[in-house]
């Protein structure tokens, strides 16, 4: 029995992907590009995937035959790059679109598709609402209409209410709706104290649960999905601790499971974007973890080998100087340039807490304005009876005259180090591919910060740093 429901499954899947005829009119008032297309929604990208030429007076006709999956797609202007505007395919195989160059919901006319029609009446309505209750702000400004205006709003923000409910869910399914509910975001209780915790640890609940996976080919190429999931990493959590971010990801795809698709989908997008960054703090992390746990244990296999490998040989540099590794302690010839090791001076044997690494070029603008304010701060410090740090300066510049001549000139009294002679490659040591870049170790000498701190901020971060550190001991 059990191998004919898996016959009759895949006589379905056949059935309902075979290719149809089709014919898809749009109508576009002041358009008169000689060709558009189609646009499938891939994360941020648009997949184009059918053309047609411009058959006058603003109109375009898509027809021929082909298998269409359920879903929102984009009408794409013939430069490729522009969209005009998204519409949905659902079951109608004819349907026709009138509407303006920006395809505005409220210029839209629909002949033949019930899903288009109940899209764009929905959409019209709430730009309505939008619209009435930007007139009702200006109202309230008013003394003598704010109660009014206060009034009208209330009932108008409830008629809204109850229209979103009853729109959301019509009587005959509608494949925007479908993904518009299987996307939003969760309720908050009003009990729960925690609300940005509860509201980021429930966020993708519902989406992933039941038979999602019925809808999966719509909401891989739908524009909710990535709305939702950029949102997620780049707004909610774009100021989060590494390992908040590192949790909420490993929840995320604890809740996709075995879906290549999807987990390609969202590593894909994620990967790059905290390996290419170098402001936000922690984000190296993030990226280390993505290349320890998903790559180099194989649970990315649409990677080349070579993508593999070369992840390899980043992680292993990268690793290196994250935040809560061991920094590796340098020694290196200050201003005098001795050739004798002996000589050099370690980046570690402080007797100060903590250790700012500053590597800086004195032909970079952005260094010579932070150097001349981490002086004064370092200046101010000398006669304080606890100066926490010590500033062990590297100089990034090959012309060694050039960097001792400006050391001696802006009369830079922490330590100044710089030139070849050197025990290690710092720049790999560090992850150091630019000036400027600034390092703190701890007493311990493990890093706690490895991004460019503005000068004013290294007192705070002590400070919120110890804070940390008392409240977990």
């Amino acid at each position: 029995m059990k191998h004919i429901v898996t016959i009759v499954f895949a006589l379905l899947l056949f059935t309902s992907a075979r290719s149809q005829s089709y014919s898809f009119t749009f109508r576009l008032e002041g358009v008169e590009d000689s060709v558009l297309y189609i646009g499938r929604h891939y994360r941020d990208q648009l997949q184009l995937v059918d053309s047609a030429q411009h058959t006058g007076k603003g109109e375009y006709r898509f027809k021929g035959r082909r298998s269409w999956n359920r879903g929102l797609y984009a009408l794409v202007r013939q430069d490729k790059k522009g969209k005009i505007g998204d519409f949905a395919i659902d079951d109608s195989r004819n349907f026709t679109l009138t509407a303006d160059a920006k395809l505005s919901p409220a210029s839209v006319k629909v002949k033949g598709s019930r899903v288009n029609s109940q899209m764009f009446t929905y959409m019209t309505t709430l730009q309505a609402a939008q619209k009435e209750q930007r007139a009702l702000q200006e109202r309230k400004k008013d003394p003598a209409q704010k109660a009014a205006a206060e009034a009208e709003e209330k009932a108008l923000n409830e008629r809204m209410v109850g229209y979103q409910q009853e729109a959301m869910h019509p009587k005959t399914p509608n494949i925007f709706f479908e993904l518009v509910n299987l996307c939003d975001n969760p309720d908050v209780p009003d009990s729960v104290e925690d609300k940005a915790g509860h509201f980021r640890t429930h966020y993708w609940d519902g989406l992933f649960e039941g038979d999602w996976r019925t809808k999966r080919e719509e909401l891989l190429y739908s524009p909710q999905l990535f709305n939702k999931m950029n949102y997620f990493f780049f707004g909610l959590l774009y100021h989060a601790d590494a390992d908040i971010i590192i949790t909420e990801l490993d929840r995320l795809m604890g809740q996709i499971g075995d879906d290549t698709a999807l987990q390609r989908y969202v590593m894909e997008f994620i990967e790059p974007r905290y390996f290419r960054s170098t402001k936000n703090i922690g984000w190296d992390a993030v990226w280390c973890h993505i290349a320890k746990e998903y790559i180099l244990k194989g649970r990315c296999p649409w990677m080349k080998e070579s993508e593999v490998y070369l992840a390899r040989q980043n992680y292993n540099r990268i690793s290196q100087s994250i935040i809560g590794a061991h920094g590796q302690e340098l020694w290196m010839a200050d201003t005098n340039q001795s050739d004798n090791p002996d000589n050099w001076i370690s980046s570690h044997r402080f007797p100060t807490r903590y250790v700012i690494l500053w590597f800086w070029d004195p032909d970079c603008h952005h260094c010579q304005e932070q150097s001349a304010e981490l002086k004064v701060l370092y200046d101010s410090l000398q006669t304080a009876p606890d100066r926490r740090f010590e500033v062990y300066a590297v100089g990034y510049e090959s012309d060694v005259a050039k960097w001792k001549r400006y050391v001696r000139e802006h009369d830079f009294r922490w330590v100044n180090v710089g030139g070849t002679n050197v025990n290690i490659d710092y720049q790999e040591a560090y992850n150091v591919h630019g000036a400027p870049t600034m390092i703190i170790l701890n007493e311990r000498r493990d890093i706690i910060m490895n991004k460019v701190l503005p000068v004013k901020s290294i007192l705070p971060f002590l400070d919120s740093y110890e804070k940390r550190v008392k409240s977990l001991n």
